[in-house]
């Protein structure tokens, strides 16, 4: 049986170079160092179809994207408070992520449960990035640790606060996993695949159900997500 290679613990810069990136492999553990802005569906239609400038200088500034709703605060005399930040599933911001990529400079994107190999390989190949996941739920007070200051927040009347853009400053914050690499590899596609091969085994013998829903079938391949 084939065994799997251990993966490896990264401390990795926001403004990664290539060779940086290179180096890494799906299901490589990552922690990050840097500034790290928040972007999501609010952020995306303003810059991307309201074509409003961006409020920060990227990827000057930053070249890491977390899809993620920051548990935090204004206070009265203007400073911040984020103690944890939640990560959201970047499937929904498929229709901008190429845009994105191309306007942002962005090298990295963070959030939950990856995007499609066609996201990975249209739009994240060509612009040298890759995707990093949290790892499961509940990890928010977790990554929150990593949070070493928040630099500023931007377009919050317009938006919101768990819309706006946040700027924050991170120290070995993690962990997140390497779920696509520069070729476009996926290791949720990886894995989902090894799992389908010997699915069929895993129910051999099982009797059929007896009361059904709507549209419920016996084939087991149809449980898992593409």
């Amino acid at each position: 049986m084939e065994r799997a290679a251990k993966p490896k613990h990264v401390r990795l810069s926001t403004n990664p170079v290539r060779d940086d990136l290179e180096k890494l492999s799906i299901g490589d553990i990552v922690y990050l160092d840097g500034n790290i802005y928040t972007g999501r569906e609010g952020v995306y239609a303003r810059a991307i179809e309201q074509g409003v400038p961006l409020p920060l200088d990227l990827p000057a500034q930053s070249a890491a994207n977390f899809h993620c709703s920051p548990a935090a605060s204004v206070e009265a005399d203007g400073s911040f408070n984020m103690g944890a930040v939640t990560a959201t599933a970047s499937f929904r911001f498929s229709k901008w992520i190429g845009d994105w990529l191309r306007i942002s400079g962005a090298k990295l994107i963070i959030g939950k449960g990856g995007m499609t190999s066609h996201d990975y390989q249209e739009h994240f190949v060509p612009n040298g990035a890759i995707y990093l996941t949290t790892v499961g739920y509940g990890t928010g007070a977790l990554l929150g640790r990593g949070i070493k200051s928040v630099k500023g927040i931007y377009w919050r009347e317009e938006l919101g606060l768990a819309q706006a853009m946040w700027l924050i400053e991170a120290e070995n914050m993690g962990p997140f996993i390497v779920e696509s690499d520069l070729q476009g590899n996926s290791l949720f596609e990886r894995e989902n695949k090894r799992i389908s091969a010997n699915l069929a085994k895993v129910y051999e013998g099982t009797k059929p159900a007896v009361l059904r829903r709507f549209g419920e079938t016996d084939d087991r391949s149809d449980e898992l997500i593409g």
